[in-house]
């Protein structure tokens, strides 16, 4: 079933501005009057209520309806209201494309929004290129950026996994040890992990001594364990999905006291109490974050504005229950994502479906994006031809229960060379 949001709409700053004289001679001049329409912007939201990404769902909701309510506060995009259309793909590609085909045919949405797990993405872009449904993913997969889509599809708010593991590898390599384990899920977004953190391995002096894929619906880990080999230095996981908690508690059954460094990225970890029983063997070793989880000292008032907004305390924890941990990794994707897209059909004087090419056009030619309200996250640097954003990385430390960010990637170390220019395809 689909889920309409309609927040209450206002003024946007282009109008106020553009009519103050009005305004002023007409103290009871009418939301919206200036705009050429005050029908919604209709936003399809892919959102994985169910499946293996529900966790990550759950959240995904709360911070597109926050960001929703903070846009339509300000005035909407082009004087008018946005209004969310939910749909459930239960994490499954099929499902994803039925859902990006009911967004253009039965919704009359704008564009469709909100994809995160990687095979749901590949399920369903080729459809929304079919339909010329602007697609805006919220996913980190390499598929975007590898060419693997279509002009249709942005991943404009949230970096990708290349990019991420290539900002990882030289503190592993220089601060943990040169011989590592993989351990990660048998998808894509898995295959992204162990093929492009190799490759950056090798480039600092260091291999991958063993690949361990695991199926996403595995419940026990136990017996891949074994598989790792005697001369690890370093195990790299990623793991994702309802059974993370069992995956990181049977690891430290495995290894005891006598554990070889620990590198994980936080998807192993989204969704769960790191201060849960059975994790305590987690002291002292390393994640990649996308967007730090607790609070840190020199926290910006982005980020504590952020959070306020979605709901989320200095632990990062929902702020009504602390057992409700959130996917803060990955989360802040759809609030930076539907800020781009706004600025977006207001670079483009976007008006309706017809004027979808423009809109795609016109985020092609963003590139730096500081941090702000807009992006809590850190700066970005958006790159038109590959339909992909760059953007800093962290590395935290888990420190007496809590995670400590330890290292902050530049931009820079996160490039790599352009594989596509989807700005040569035609819609």
């Amino acid at each position: 079933m689909s889920k309409l949001i309609k927040p209450t709409p206002t003024l946007t700053r282009r109008t106020l501005l553009g009519t103050a004289a009005a305004a002023a001679a007409t103290p009871l001049l009418g939301r919206y009057a200036q705009a050429q329409s005050s029908e919604p912007i209709r936003i399809g939201f892919q959102v994985h209520r169910t499946g293996i990404g529900a966790s990550y769902g759950r959240w995904y909701d709360r911070t597109t309806t926050a960001a929703v309510k903070r846009i339509n506060d300000m005035g909407g995009i082009n004087g008018r209201p946005v209004e969310i259309v939910a749909e459930d793909d239960g994490t499954d590609p099929k499902r994803g494309a039925e859902v990006v085909e009911k967004f253009a045919t039965q919704h009359n949405c704008d564009i469709g929004f909100g994809t995160l797990f990687s095979h749901v993405v590949y399920g369903s872009a080729p459809r929304a290129g079919e339909l010329k449904l602007p697609y805006f993913v919220v996913s980190e997969g390499h598929h975007v950026a590898s060419g693997a889509l279509n002009r249709w599809t942005m991943q404009p708010g949230i970096t990708d996994v290349k990019s991420q593991v290539q900002a990882m590898a030289p503190f592993v390599a220089n601060n943990l040890g040169k011989k590592v384990t993989m351990i990660y899920p048998d998808f894509a977004f898995g295959h992204d992990h162990r093929d492009y953190f190799s490759e950056a391995i090798e480039k600092q002096g260091g291999e991958v001594v063993a690949k361990i894929a695991i199926p996403p619906s595995e419940t026990s880990f136990t017996k891949y364990f074994p598989k790792i080999p005697r001369d690890t230095e370093v195990i790299y996981h990623v793991m994702i999905g309802p059974a993370v908690l069992t995956f990181v508690k049977e690891m430290g059954e495995f290894f005891g006291p006598s554990k070889p460094e620990i590198f994980g990225f936080l998807d192993s970890l989204e969704a769960v109490d790191i201060n849960s029983p059975g994790l305590e063997f987690l002291e002292g070793t390393y994640f990649w974050e996308g967007n730090p989880r607790y609070a840190q000292a020199d926290q910006s008032s982005h980020d504590k504005m952020y959070r306020e907004a979605v709901g989320v305390d200095e632990n990062g924890a929902s702020v009504s229950d602390a057992k409700d941990v959130s996917t803060y990794s990955h989360m802040f994707g759809c609030w930076e994502t539907l800020n781009i897209i706004k600025r977006g059909m207001e670079a483009a004087d976007y008006k309706g479906t017809d004027d979808r090419s423009n809109l795609i056009e016109a985020i092609e030619e963003m590139s730096d994006m500081p941090l702000s309200d807009d992006h809590p996250q850190g700066a970005k640097r958006f790159n038109g031809k590959t339909h992909q954003t760059f953007g800093h990385q962290y590395i935290s430390k888990v420190d007496s229960g809590k995670l400590v960010l330890a290292h902050t990637s530049s931009i820079e170390d996160t490039l790599y060379e352009d594989e596509v220019d989807y700005t040569t395809q035609s819609f």
